[in-house]
This record gives C-alpha cells, sequence and structure tokens, in this order.
C-alpha cells in the first residue's frame, strides 16, 4: 500500500468522489472481502462488490488475495494507499496561464502548490525528499526584512549548490512559500 497516491485522472476522481465508494474505500484500509465490507455498511454484497470494481478499476482499491467459500472464489481487496490527492490538473488552468509570476503574490503560491502537488506525485516513495514547516512570531515592523533575508539565504544555497562541478549528480528542485497563517474563521488579529 502506497501512502499517498495523486489522482490525476477523471475517472479516478469520480470513482473517489462518491459517499457510497468513499465508505467502501475507508473500509478497505485492512485487506477485506466484499462480504464482510457489506456487513460492516449495511449493505448487499452485490453492492459493494460494484463499488468495488469500479474502485479497482480506477486503480484505487488492489485484489491482494482470494479464498474459496464454500463454492465461491472470494476476493479479498485493500486500498491502493493511505490517503489520496486530487491533482489541481484534474480542471486544468481555466484562461490559461497564472496570471501572475510575481513572487509576492497569492498567484505564485497557488502554482508553487500545483507544481509541487504534481512533482510529488510523480515521485517513487524511495526518492530523497525533505520539508520542513515552521510557524515564525514576526513583529509586523520586521515582515520585510524577514522576508529579505529569508529570500536572500535560500537564493545563496541554490546558487552555491546548482553550479557544482564534478562528480556523481542528481537533480534537486526546491520550492519555499512563507505567508501568513490562515485566521480560524471569525477570528480578528
Amino acid at each position: 500500500m502506497q501512502d499517498t497516491l495523486l489522482l490525476d485522472r477523471i475517472d479516478q476522481a469520480n470513482a473517489l468522489l462518491q459517499p457510497a465508494r468513499l465508505d467502501v474505500l475507508r473500509q478497505l484500509a485492512e485487506p477485506r472481502s466484499c462480504p464482510q465490507v457489506a456487513a460492516a455498511l449495511g449493505l448487499t454484497t452485490s453492492r459493494v462488490h460494484y463499488h468495488v470494481k469500479v474502485l479497482e478499476k480506477a486503480g484505487l482499491v488492489e485484489r491482494v488475495a482470494e479464498r474459496r467459500v464454500r463454492a465461491v472464489v472470494e476476493g479479498v481487496y485493500q486500498a491502493a494507499a493511505r490517503s489520496y490527492w486530487l491533482s489541481a490538473g484534474l480542471v486544468g488552468r481555466l484562461g490559461g496561464a497564472r496570471a501572475s509570476r510575481e513572487v509576492a503574490s497569492h498567484e505564485y503560491l497557488f502554482g508553487l502548490a500545483e507544481e509541487l502537488q504534481a512533482d510529488l506525485g510523480s515521485l517513487a516513495e524511495a526518492d530523497a525528499t525533505f520539508g520542513i514547516t515552521a510557524e515564525i512570531d514576526l513583529p509586523t515592523d520586521r515582515r520585510a526584512e524577514f522576508l529579505a533575508e529569508a529570500q536572500a539565504a535560500l537564493t545563496a544555497l541554490a546558487e552555491r549548490y546548482g553550479a557544482a562541478p564534478g562528480g556523481a549528480r542528481a537533480a534537486y528542485r526546491l520550492r519555499a512559500a512563507c505567508y501568513p497563517v490562515p485566521r480560524p474563521e471569525g477570528v480578528t488579529r
């Protein structure tokens, strides 16, 4: 079972985004047969089998075993991943490319997020990655100073290692974003 599966086809999104199928998929976090899922959800086995087959065709569920129950061979299924991401590419860009490549714009950050999602979706789980997250409580009068210093530090790091001559090489992509912590609804600062 993969940790995360990026869904980039309409048939996958269609298979996933139906409440009954989501319920079936949740039941398949552990290997189970259709009768076991049906009993847990209070549905008929044939109804669950139909949903499992749609999920299997879309690559969201895998048949992991089979067993003979009386005269019938019963499949045992499991979810293909622990979590599923819907690709921003499913809808596609309406109106062309993002309006702004200005690094301080919302559009630029949305573009970074879409590119990051697509890149991560295509990586094998064994590929080396690194992530960091931090919340920094900045005084308003030091925000510009912090952003300039962070941008300069990351630029210097990329320049320092991006031009390293000789030896074995592997290309890495560095993406960083800095934005205000979203406020819960109804909270003002």
